[in-house]
């Protein structure tokens, strides 16, 4: 992906509704989770959430305490069916229409429960629940109808990235075969034909993470980059988040269901995270999380569905101490148990007044709260060229596929047979193709970084016959 770049690109724009469901513009919710054991109590939480004018909340279960709180607040709701009750709920109708009594009927609409999360990432389950994912759905649905709640309740099942099996470059985004047919199309089926909409969980973190090499992080945050170019479609994204949830359209539109929205049901940014865990930190996060509440509220859709208006639901409302798993899990709240903010995030226009993203003078990646510097050149004068460090084959090559690919380069002179093939080594190769990209940007301050494979020097490489430009 893009190397560290500043270069000013405007990444906002206004367009016309599109007039989904769930909302008439860009909206903004959280995930309410409770997996600790020190949160305040729902009272104080409903409190919380109103104080920061927050109007849309999920949670994962349907705990009466919390949907008694949430009544009369006019704080639309999501309620989850857990994945262990998905099974049952296929197979019997009665199971369905009780849990749909018990558990919606009896709340609404004085607690404003606007949809149902049925399962949780089902197939990534390990008790193998997916087959009984759209049975459930079309039992609690006939179990809406019933009550005749179907009209303002709506019904889907949050999908996790892993779902897809190709997600790069966007255009190519296509969902696992073995899901396709048992799974995908009935699903879709089914929300065209309630009105309803694909909920997504969607991780840039992840992505960036485990490829920070070649991952800008500004790509990662909405911040200031060059762009990667989808030759698949003829755009350029700007952002991770976007790619990623192109991918997904671009796998509906394959299978002709174009026709059906996304909601963002999950995605945020850890505060903090083991030594490993690069990127996982409280800057890193309100960056993520405060860049992506702004351009969803001004109204962008993605370069694939510009007037699409995402509703999304960052991940989560509290720090929760009893996850599982890496330190990451354990902090990806927006608040402290006491209520405290962890860093600040807007959440509504009037907020965004006052937001600014505190953006680090120095582009480094972050990592358990340890910075690694990369020291990106600024004003780089002409008379300089940029050339491949020496870091190893792969990430070699991965950069130069890169700089021939997204990026952009004139890498015509480096095939066989051209001027500058020869040595065929990847070390020329490559530093002809990161010159290349250097010099066409303008030797803008950070473009000779590729993920720390490249370095700036002040006389002419020489790789054999060849000649490396100095300026475009």
């Amino acid at each position: 992906m893009a190397p560290h770049l500043t270069l000013f690109i405007s990444l906002l724009a206004i367009f016309t509704l599109a007039g989904s469901h769930i909302a008439d513009a860009g909206s903004i919710g959280v995930n309410y989770g409770r997996v600790a054991n020190n949160l305040p109590s729902p009272t104080k939480v409903v409190n919380l959430l109103k104080s920061q004018r927050i109007n849309r909340v999920k949670v994962y279960d349907t705990d009466p305490d919390v949907l008694k709180s949430l009544s009369g607040t006019g704080i639309k709701v999501t309620v989850d069916l857990p994945n262990e009750l998905l099974r049952t709920a296929a197979k019997k109708q009665s199971f369905a229409t009780n849990w749909i009594e018990r558990n919606v009927a009896a709340y609404y609409p004085e607690t404003l429960i606007e949809a149902i999360a049925v399962g949780n990432e089902v197939f990534v389950d390990p008790k193998n629940t997916t087959g009984f994912l759209v049975p459930a759905m079309k039992n609690l649905h006939e179990a809406l109808v019933k009550f005749n709640l179907h009209s303002d309740i709506k019904i889907s099942s949050p999908v996790a990235l892993s779902a897809l099996q190709n997600s790069y470059p966007s255009s190519a985004g296509s969902f696992r075969p073995e899901l396709v047919e048992p799974v995908f199309k009935p699903m879709f089926e089914f929300l065209r034909q309630t009105g309803s909409y694909l909920m997504v969980n969607a991780y840039p973190f992840f992505a960036y993470e485990s490829n920070s090499d070649v991952i800008s992080l500004d790509y990662a945050l909405f911040r200031e980059n060059p762009g990667v170019s989808d030759a698949g479609n003829g755009l350029r994204y700007f952002s991770l988040f976007d790619a990623q949830i192109d991918a997904v359209f671009a796998a509906m539109s394959a299978m002709k269901f174009d026709d059906i929205p996304v909601v963002v049901t999950e995605t945020g940014w850890p505060s903090k995270g083991d030594e490993n865990e690069i990127g996982a930190s409280v800057e890193n996060a309100a960056a993520y999380n405060g860049n992506l509440v702004k351009r969803i509220l001004t109204g962008a859709g993605t370069p694939l569905r510009p007037k699409a208006k995402l509703t999304v639901f960052l991940f989560a409302l509290f720090n929760e101490n009893n996850k599982d798993g890496p330190s990451s899990e354990r902090n990806y709240g927006l608040f402290y148990p006491n209520e405290e903010k962890v860093y600040h995030v807007p959440f509504t226009t009037e907020d965004l007044k006052d937001y600014r993203d505190k953006q680090s003078p120095v582009v480094g990646d972050i990592g358990g709260g340890r910075v690694r510097v990369s020291n990106p050149v600024k004003g780089t004068r002409t008379g300089s060229w940029c050339v491949a460090s020496d870091v190893g084959r792969d990430r070699l090559q991965m950069a130069l596929d890169y700089a021939c690919g997204e990026g952009g380069a004139d890498c015509r002179p480096i095939q066989p047979g051209a001027t500058c093939y020869d040595p065929n080594t990847i070390e020329s190769h490559a530093s002809f193709a990161f010159n290349s990209y250097f010099q066409k940007t303008g030797r803008a301050a950070g473009s000779c970084y590729f993920g720390g494979a490249a370095h700036i020097v002040t006389q002419p490489p020489k790789y054999g016959k060849c000649e490396f430009p100095d300026g475009y």
